[in-house]
């Protein structure tokens, strides 16, 4: 990996962790569903916008792909941080977030009928010891709600590995531009009923509106075409490195920003979840190159 395509690499991280900054900022005050359906409104509109500008048109035999990734890649796990914001700080989310990998390889060897080998085995309980460290000794776990916002960001978790077992089996042969932009109006179509029938919490300042600006354009829109263009460029399995940076900047902004206490389990617990990803993943970053 050249240096050129590692600031890229750190950059995507530092945007998606970001995402639960925004999140943290909005939610309150215009609630999740208002937040998430504005966030990939708003994304949907950018990808059009840049489709346009690429002369990439919509390619619509794909439609079933579209909704079924829009649901379980976009619209269900942003729904689901969504409704942990409300209890969970940026940096706690961003920690379970990694769990995602884990979720996608469990997955997946159900679907194929395939016992996972002793290190993906491994793994898997060293990640469930790292989230019973993380939310077992910290003080976030005390708050009304906040068990049931761990279960939600672990169902998020589940839902992208869902996604990614799908998009292996039945939407590999579709360019990524063309994923990345159907299925967030896929998403779109299907938090219509839900944003229609629901209202703000309160009415949104500036900084709300810069938060949903930055969740759609920066963090959703953006951070897809630069999410691919890496895959292009590294392939896949050296962009998922992002999964270990991904907590390390949402530790950083909750800290900076919203002033979160970390706490040594926060540290404990999440370099356990990233270990059991590694393990999970095939993760090696001595072996980690273009």
């Amino acid at each position: 990996m050249n240096f050129a395509n590692a600031c890229r690499l750190t950059l995507l991280a530092a945007i998606w962790g970001a995402s639960f900054l925004f999140l943290r900022l909005a939610v309150p005050s215009l609630g999740p569903i208002w937040t998430i359906s504005a966030r990939i409104g708003l994304a949907a509109v950018f990808l059009a916008l840049v489709a346009q500008a690429l002369k990439q048109g919509f390619a619509w035999q794909h439609w079933r792909e579209y909704l079924i990734l829009g649901v379980f890649n976009t619209a269900l796990p942003f729904l689901a941080y969504g409704f942990a914001a409300r209890t969970l700080n940026a940096s706690m989310m961003s920690i379970l977030n990694a769990t995602a990998p884990i979720w996608g390889a469990v997955i997946m060897a159900l679907i194929i009928r395939k016992m996972p080998t002793f290190k993906v085995c491994l793994g898997l309980l060293i990640g469930i010891l790292g989230v019973a460290v993380l939310v077992g000794f910290d003080r976030v776990v005390s708050q009304t709600g906040a068990a049931l916002g761990i279960a939600t960001c672990l169902s998020a978790t589940l839902c992208y590995g869902i996604a990614s077992a799908y998009t292996k089996l039945k939407a590999s042969h579709i360019p990524s531009f063309q994923v990345a932009h159907g299925s967030m109006w896929g998403a779109s179509l299907f938090l219509l009923p839900l944003f229609a029938t629901s209202q703000p919490i309160s009415t949104p300042t500036p900084v709300v509106w810069l938060a949903i600006a930055g969740l759609a354009i920066l963090c959703t829109g953006a951070a897809y075409l630069l999410y691919f263009r890496l895959v292009r460029e590294i392939g896949a399995a050296s962009t998922l490195t992002v999964t270990f940076l991904i907590p390390v900047f949402g530790i950083l902004w909750g800290t900076l920003f919203l002033g979160e206490h970390i706490g040594s389990n926060t540290l404990i617990g999440a370099l356990i979840i990233l270990l059991g990803t590694a393990l999970v993943t095939g993760f090696n970053p001595l072996a980690s190159r273009k």
